[in-house]
C-alpha cells in the first residue's frame, strides 16, 4: 500500500510542476490508461483462478 500512495503523490508532484511550467502533461491518452487497467485486471483474475484451481486441485488429491 505504501508503494501505491508514495507512486500516486509522485504522480500528483509531477502534475503540478508540469501545469505551473506550462507543459503537456506526460501521462499517456485515456483509452491507454484503460488498457493498462485490462491489463493488470487481467493478470490479477488469471492469479485468482490459478490459486482457486490448485487448491480444488489439492483439496482433490488429498481426499483419494
Amino acid at each position: 500500500m505504501r508503494d501505491f500512495l508514495l507512486s500516486l503523490t509522485g504522480g500528483l508532484v509531477v502534475g503540478v510542476l508540469f501545469s505551473l511550467v506550462k507543459l503537456p502533461l506526460p501521462a499517456p491518452p485515456l483509452p491507454g490508461i484503460f488498457g493498462m487497467v485490462g491489463i493488470f485486471l487481467g493478470g490479477v483474475l488469471m492469479d485468482f483462478l490459478f490459486r482457486t484451481f490448485n487448491e480444488r486441485k489439492k483439496a482433490e488429491v488429498s481426499h483419494d
